[in-house]
């Protein structure tokens, strides 16, 4: 038994004492590399030059099949987000036009978009969506990266549920190496069928998503290099905020909650061994 509980202590030290390992995906694929993001940690925090090259790259090339259906114009000028002005995110918004019922005739009518309305999706419904894109259906980017994650080998996933060491990054992380995935030419024996490239890290290796970055494709006015691997992080780290637009409140607040508690624990201790040191036992 302390052989064994010895071999876990020395494994579970290994693993914590990585830097930056290459993670195993699904069997058969490739690997899903750990990145470095500055939201990672208990006090970590997103960063707004890095969001708003995300935006820049979600809006041109991301929005072009891809909905957002939870981001409203306004949240782009909130606190913890992009924080783009309150007159940039007005002017960005009335460059979009939604329909509306009109009140005095009654008829659905367009008119600019307002701070208040949702970024507007490409397509009117899932049946459209379909038909433009060869049958498959662009997921709605919202919460996409909450929502995907990959394999992390024993004992690293047991890490992530340790306080301290937890690592809620995967999605993004996942997204990064599925934009750098792409391949020209499917591996000999393989085919695929009209309208799918090959990808190493989806599950099947087939996408019906062709590459959406290159080299050059977005201009960066930030000096930040305009390479496909840079905006592949910058629109995931985007992505990241889309769906947790709350993370810097949620960590702040748990920091606070923790030395409340701590100073709660000190307090009860205290008061126990005042109350409890005459008293024989």
């Amino acid at each position: 038994m302390k052989l064994k509980l010895a071999l876990f202590a020395a494994a579970l030290t290994g693993a914590m004492g990585m830097g930056a390992p290459a993670l195993a995906a699904d069997a058969g694929h490739a690997e899903v590399h750990k990145q470095s993001w500055s939201f990672a940690g208990a006090f970590g925090h997103y960063d707004r030059g890095q969001l708003q090259r995300g935006f820049k790259v979600f809006r041109e090339v991301c929005a072009n099949c891809h909905s957002a259906n939870l981001l409203a114009f306004r949240n782009l000028a909130e606190p913890g987000g992009p924080q783009f002005s309150e007159a940039q995110a007005k002017e960005l918004a009335a460059q979009y036009k939604v329909k509306e019922l009109s009140d005095k005739t009654g008829d659905v009518e367009e008119r600019p978009a307002r701070l208040s309305d949702r970024w507007p999706a490409p397509f009117a419904n899932d049946i459209k969506a379909r038909e433009a894109m060869g049958g498959s259906l662009p997921p709605d980017m919202s919460v996409l990266a909450k929502a995907r994650t990959y394999h992390r080998p024993f004992p690293l996933f047991l890490i992530d549920a340790l306080p301290g060491f937890s690592y809620q990054e995967h999605g993004v992380d996942y997204i990064v190496a599925l934009l750098n995935g792409y391949k020209d030419e499917p591996p000999a024996g393989q085919k695929l069928d009209a309208g799918q490239s090959w990808n190493d890290i989806m599950p099947g290796n087939r996408i019906g998503m062709a590459k959406p970055l290159a080299d050059g494709q977005v201009d960066y006015t930030d000096g930040t290099p305009a390479t496909a691997d840079q905006y592949a992080k910058d629109v995931a780290a985007f992505m990241m905020w889309l769906a947790e637009p709350k993370l810097e409140d949620r960590k702040r607040t748990g920091f606070r909650v923790v030395i409340f508690l701590a100073v709660l624990a000190g307090l009860l201790y205290a008061t126990k061994r005042r109350i409890w040191a005459k008293i024989p036992h």
